[in-house]
């Protein structure tokens, strides 16, 4: 399933990494884009986006 979210507090490399980092401790199958000057992620994962909403709000990330 494919997940899309923006995430308006991802505003550099470093938020990039944290965020990667996030989601593959939720799945570690999963695979990831992001797009950093929009704040776009997309996430392929058979996981629910409850999950990652959850854990990248825990890490300062909260989904729009």
């Amino acid at each position: 399933m494919t997940i899309e979210m923006t995430l308006p507090d991802m505003t550099c490399g470093h938020c990039a990494k944290t965020v990667t980092a996030t989601v593959q401790q939720v799945d570690p199958a999963a695979r990831l884009t992001i797009d950093l000057p929009t704040h776009k992620v997309v996430i392929e994962s058979q996981l629910p986006q409850q999950a990652f909403s959850a854990a990248l709000t825990e890490e300062g990330y909260a989904p729009a």
